[in-house]
């Protein structure tokens, strides 16, 4: 650990989360918005669903770490929502089962901290055509259809809606756009830096219509190492310096 100490939020899920920093990704973003102001930790696992979340979930989220997560983005759902295999191995996870999982990572969450908040990311839609087309010799048929993930989705909104936790309704929000099925991924299923930006668009608005306390949106977090310095870059007049602490002029897209 480097101090000072910094809020952590972890971004905890599949691949949609292990892929954040890829390609432009949501949670690379974020690392960007949120830079000498929050940590962003990533827990993501390639393939998982809920099930296996549930297996190592004391051991991502322990209840007696020193430091607990100011806020926790999860996502899981996508795998669970593929088609069954006939024998019986693979990702798949009934929606019922789906359900009660999900209800168990939210309450192991809560329970680490009375200031823990929590996001859940909805399942998001897929490009079946591209899926059916992405043929592999070392896999077998990927069982992916805009039905199930609508499925999976509605019933990760409606869980929050519940338990009174934050959501993003990916489903949703990706079909926003009219070229969504082309631009929102990379091989059909993850997501592009289009793709991504969504997702962040959608985070920031979550973050900053919530009545947490302490706020958590970037605008509101205080910037590490603020002060001013006689160390900072020299003004034009050459007499005073300029804070560079709050710049964010050489970001491609201004976030709110």
């Amino acid at each position: 650990m480097v101090g000072p100490t910094r809020p952590q939020f972890v971004l905890f899920g599949s691949s949609i989360v292990q892929l954040s920093f890829s390609h432009g990704g949501w949670g690379a973003i974020l690392s960007d918005i949120y830079a000498r102001k929050a940590d962003i930790l990533l827990r993501g696992y390639f393939g998982w669903n809920s099930r296996r979340a549930l297996q190592v979930l004391d051991q991502v989220f322990p209840k007696d770490a020193a430091i607990q997560p100011s806020l926790v983005i999860a996502y899981f759902g996508g795998n669970d929502s593929m088609g069954p295999h006939p024998s019986g191995l693979g990702p798949h996870v009934p929606l019922p089962e789906y359900i009660e999982s999900m209800r168990k990572i939210v309450i192991h969450l809560q329970s680490l901290s009375e200031e823990t908040r929590i996001i859940l990311l909805s399942c998001p839609p897929v490009n079946e055509e591209k899926i059916r087309g992405n043929i592999s010799q070392f896999l077998s048929e990927l069982v992916r259809t805009n039905e199930l993930c609508q499925r999976y989705s509605d019933a990760c909104v409606k869980l929050g809606q519940e338990m009174g936790v934050k959501v993003v309704d990916l489903f949703t929000a990706l079909q926003k756009r009219d070229d969504w099925m082309d631009a929102c991924f990379t091989d059909g299923i993850h997501l592009s830096a289009e793709g991504s930006k969504v997702v962040v668009e959608e985070i920031l608005k979550v973050i900053k219509e919530a009545d947490w306390e302490p706020c958590l949106h970037w605008k509101s977090m205080p910037t590490e190492f603020a002060e001013d310095s006689p160390y900072d870059l020299v003004a034009a007049d050459g007499k005073t310096t300029l804070n560079p602490s709050e710049w964010t002029f050489y970001r491609e897209h201004h976030w709110d």
